[in-house]
Formats: C-alpha cells, sequence, structure tokens
C-alpha cells in the first residue's frame, strides 16, 4: 500500500524535484490522488539516481537492481515510462531537443500471469451476512454488483441513484463520468440504508479510508478477501459465469481495454474448458 504522500518533493536532486513536482501538478486535474501519489512514490525513489537524460541501459540497470517483486519493478517502470514521457515532450518545457526518450528502448519487466482471486457468489453472501449493520451490507451488496472502484463508491450522492433504471452516475479514472447497473439485493439494502440515514456529502456516512478499514475488519472476520479490487474482479467473474461476453462486462465495468477483463476471468475461462475435457486414457 502506499503512502499518502505531501505535495512537496524533496529528494537530494534539486532538477529533479522540479522536473517530479512539475509532472505531479501536470497531471493533478485529470487523475486520482491515489494515482498521484503512486507516481510520486516511485518517482522519487529512481528519478534522482537516473537524472533526466538517462540511457537505456542506465534504466535497465536500475530495475534490475531493485529486490522488489516482478510486480513492483514493473510499477517503477510504468511511472518512469509516463514521467519521461512528458519530459520529452514539448508540454515539460524541458530543452530535449535531439535527444531519445530512452523509454522507448527498455522492455517492460515480465510479470507472471498469476490468476487472481475472486468470490463466489455464496462467499459474497457470507460477506454480507457477516456486515454489521445495513449501511455495511449495502456496500458489499453494491460493489459485488456494480463493480465499482473504491473511489466511485465513496462518492456517490443520493442523487446519482437512478431507481427507475438501477443505475447509479459515477466520476471514474480522469474524471470521466459513467453509469454503474445494480441489482435487486443492492436496492433493497440501499433503500432501507437511506430511510435510516440522511445522506450530507456522500450517501455513507464515511470516506473512503472508512471504508477500506470496514473491509479490512470483515475481512478479519470471515477469512475471505475483501477489498475493492476483489470485488471488482467479483463482478467480472460472476457475470461472465453467468454467460455474458467480454466486451459487454468492459463496458459495464468501465475499462478501457479487454486486457484487465480477460486477466480477472482467466479462473473462468479455465473452468468453462475443464467442463468439456474427457481423459485422454479414461
Amino acid at each position: 500500500m502506499l503512502l499518502q504522500l505531501s505535495s512537496t518533493v524533496n529528494t537530494k536532486d534539486g532538477e529533479a524535484d522540479r522536473a517530479i513536482t512539475q509532472f505531479l501538478s501536470s497531471r493533478r486535474e485529470g487523475l486520482s490522488s491515489t494515482t498521484i501519489d503512486f507516481y510520486k512514490a516511485y518517482l522519487v525513489r529512481s528519478v534522482p539516481q537516473l537524472g533526466l537524460t538517462p540511457t537505456p541501459s542506465a534504466v535497465n540497470a536500475l530495475l534490475n537492481s531493485l529486490s522488489c517483486s516482478s510486480g513492483g519493478k514493473h510499477a517503477y517502470f510504468r511511472a518512469l515510462r509516463v514521467f519521461y514521457r512528458w519530459v520529452y515532450s514539448p508540454r515539460s518545457g524541458l530543452d530535449m531537443r535531439g535527444r531519445t526518450n530512452p523509454m522507448e528502448w527498455v522492455d517492460a519487466p515480465k510479470v507472471p500471469k498469476l490468476i487472481l482471486p475472486s468470490l463466489s457468489r455464496e462467499q459474497v453472501e457470507v460477506l454480507i451476512s457477516k456486515a454489521r449493520n445495513i449501511r455495511d451490507k449495502a456496500v458489499i451488496a453494491l460493489l459485488a454488483e456494480s463493480g465499482l472502484r473504491l473511489s466511485e463508491l465513496a462518492g456517490l450522492g443520493e442523487s446519482d441513484i437512478d431507481w427507475h433504471t438501477r443505475t447509479v452516475r459515477v466520476l471514474g479514472k480522469g474524471n470521466k463520468e459513467g453509469y454503474a447497473p445494480f441489482g435487486e439485493l443492492s436496492e433493497r439494502y440501499l433503500r432501507e440504508w437511506l430511510v435510516r440515514h440522511e445522506a450530507n456529502g456522500n450517501i455513507w456516512g464515511v470516506n473512503g479510508n472508512g471504508i477500506k478499514t470496514m473491509l479490512r475488519r470483515l475481512e478479519a472476520a470471515t477469512g475471505l478477501p475483501c477489498n475493492p479490487h476483489t470485488f471488482r474482479r467479483t463482478f467480472a467473474c460472476l457475470l461472465r459465469k453467468a454467460g455474458v461476453d467480454t466486451m459487454t462486462i468492459k463496458d459495464l465495468g468501465r475499462w478501457e481495454s479487454l486486457e484487465m477483463v480477460q486477466r480477472y476471468t482467466r479462473s473462468v475461462r479455465f473452468e468453462d474448458n475443464l467442463r468439456f475435457y474427457k481423459a485422454p486414457l479414461s
């Protein structure tokens, strides 16, 4: 988990500090604070060592020297790729004439394609049954039925709910407005919660950190994975098991590409294939 970082960049390299600060400022309008914190966390640990005009071999050497997992190395790579793309663009205001962005010649670290955990319908029902109150039940039902990101869930106001179409209006990545569906179970818990609670700001009475705290507590009590990303994978997998095609899941979940949907639903594809398997020696 990334720490919430202050807006000031302070390393021992003044030039790197200024460039990182300017880069983050250029990104603030279109990205969530979580994404900004992601960039900052990885850039302050790497750019001062590389400088603004590193060679591809220097970037590769840095990535290879890291003691973190392959997923961590890939996170460094992603942050550096976006940062240096900005550095070498006219938007940065830096004079990079005649120079080539080194990241164009750096291959992404390979990350194992693991099957990511999701919840079964029965496990979601267990979590709902163990939730302490109606609000928490509504949160879990909506996460599973709508595939909302934490920021989307935490930002919901009562006016965002369309009971007629069973959809909620959300502000997703890059401040893009979108809509997410929900089902009868979510409607029941939402209506019951809103009768009891007068919404002031968002409908929950707690922010995103409060929701994460509740989910961690529920995970400890049940032993089941219980975080927004798990529910988002669960949303995709349950729809796929119900026969919904991946393109429709992409649109319903507001993913920008099919890649993440396909990654999330790999376990479902294997289960589908297993049903047709006939042991060759039996």
